[in-house]
C-alpha cells in the first residue's frame, strides 16, 4: 500500500467509528461549527467568522529543519503572511492579505453554500472559497513582462461533516490556475484533492490532519504532496495553531501546486497560526 493511500485513509477512516457532538463552539442552536478556525492547519477549513466578527490571521513558516546547525534547524529563515477577514453575513465573508513568499498580495471570498444542523436535517456543510493573488517581486525591465502575468487564481469546494464533538472530516477538490510559470512543460491549470480532519482532545485542544494530493501529470513530477499535522489551542479571544508540514507556502498557489519538500527527507518545517477575533457587529436577538 502507497504512502498516499495511506495518507487518506489515516484521515478518513476515524469518521465512522468516533460519534459524539463536535466542539462546543456554536454560533446558534440550530447548526454545528465543524472546526475551532477559518483554517484547519494551513488550509481553509469549511467554516467562515461568525457574522460580524473580524479576524486577524498571523500565519508564520520556518525553513526546512534538515537545513542543520547553520540555519538554526531552519530558524533563520521564515515566511509570513498578515491578513484580515470579515464575515458580512451568515453566509459570506471576504479578506485581504500579504506574504513575504513572492511578496505575494491576495484577496479571497468564502460563501457558505450548506451548513449542518444539529437536528441531521442538513448533514453536512459545503463551502466555495476563491481567491486571487498577485506576484510582487521586481522583474527585469528587459523582460518586457505584463503585469496580467502576475495574477493567480484559486477555486476550492470544501464539503464536511461534523461526526459529534469528537471528530470532524472535509475534502477539499482545487483547482488553480497560474497565468505564467516557470517553464514551458509546467501546467498553468492545476488540479488537487485535499482531505482534512480534527479529532477532539480537551476543551481546548484539537489534533489536526491535513493532505493534498496533486492530481495534475506534469506537476506530479516536479513536486511533492502537501501534507501538515498540527494543534489547536484555543483561548479567550485567541485560537493558536502549532503544526508540523512540508510546505513552505501559506497560500494555495504557492503550498499547493509548489511543495518542494519532502517528509522522509527531513524537508519538515515548523510553523503557526494565531488568529485573533475582533465583535464589530452585536447580534441582534427577539425580544416580546
Amino acid at each position: 500500500m502507497n504512502l498516499r493511500l495511506l495518507i487518506i485513509l489515516a484521515i478518513l477512516l476515524p469518521g465512522p467509528l468516533m460519534v459524539y457532538s463536535q466542539n462546543e463552539a456554536i454560533e446558534d442552536d440550530l447548526y454545528v461549527q465543524t472546526f475551532n478556525s477559518t483554517r484547519l492547519v494551513i488550509g481553509q477549513s469549511v467554516d467562515i467568522a461568525t457574522n460580524g466578527e473580524m479576524n486577524l490571521n498571523i500565519q508564520h513558516h520556518f525553513g526546512a529543519i534538515n537545513t542543520g546547525f547553520n540555519n538554526f534547524f531552519g530558524f533563520d529563515q521564515a515566511a509570513t503572511r498578515l491578513g484580515i477577514d470579515y464575515s458580512f453575513n451568515d453566509w459570506f465573508a471576504a479578506g485581504i492579505g500579504r506574504t513575504t513568499l513572492e511578496k505575494t498580495w491576495d484577496g479571497f471570498m468564502k460563501f457558505r453554500l450548506l451548513r449542518q444542523k444539529k437536528d441531521g436535517k442538513m448533514p453536512i456543510s459545503l463551502t466555495y472559497f476563491v481567491n486571487m493573488g498577485i506576484n510582487g517581486l521586481e522583474v527585469p525591465d528587459s523582460l518586457n513582462s505584463k503585469f496580467s502575468e502576475r495574477f493567480s487564481y484559486v477555486h476550492q469546494l470544501i464539503l464536511a461533516r461534523s461526526f459529534g464533538e469528537r471528530l470532524s472530516i472535509q475534502i477539499m477538490p482545487t483547482f488553480i490556475h497560474r497565468n505564467l510559470v516557470d517553464l514551458k512543460v509546467d501546467d498553468n491549470d492545476v488540479f488537487t484533492l485535499g482531505a482534512g480532519t480534527s479529532i477532539y482532545l480537551s476543551k481546548r485542544l484539537n489534533l489536526n490532519l491535513e493532505y493534498h494530493h496533486i492530481l495534475s501529470e506534469q506537476t506530479s513530477k516536479d513536486y511533492h504532496d502537501s501534507f501538515s499535522v498540527g494543534i489547536d489551542i484555543k483561548t479567550s479571544g485567541h485560537v493558536f495553531q502549532f503544526f508540523l508540514s512540508n510546505s513552505q507556502g501559506m497560500l494555495e498557489q504557492h503550498f499547493l501546486p509548489k511543495t518542494d519538500g519532502e517528509w522522509f527527507n527531513g524537508d519538515i518545517r515548523i510553523g503557526f497560526n494565531i488568529v485573533r477575533a475582533f465583535t464589530l457587529k452585536q447580534k441582534k436577538y427577539f425580544q416580546e
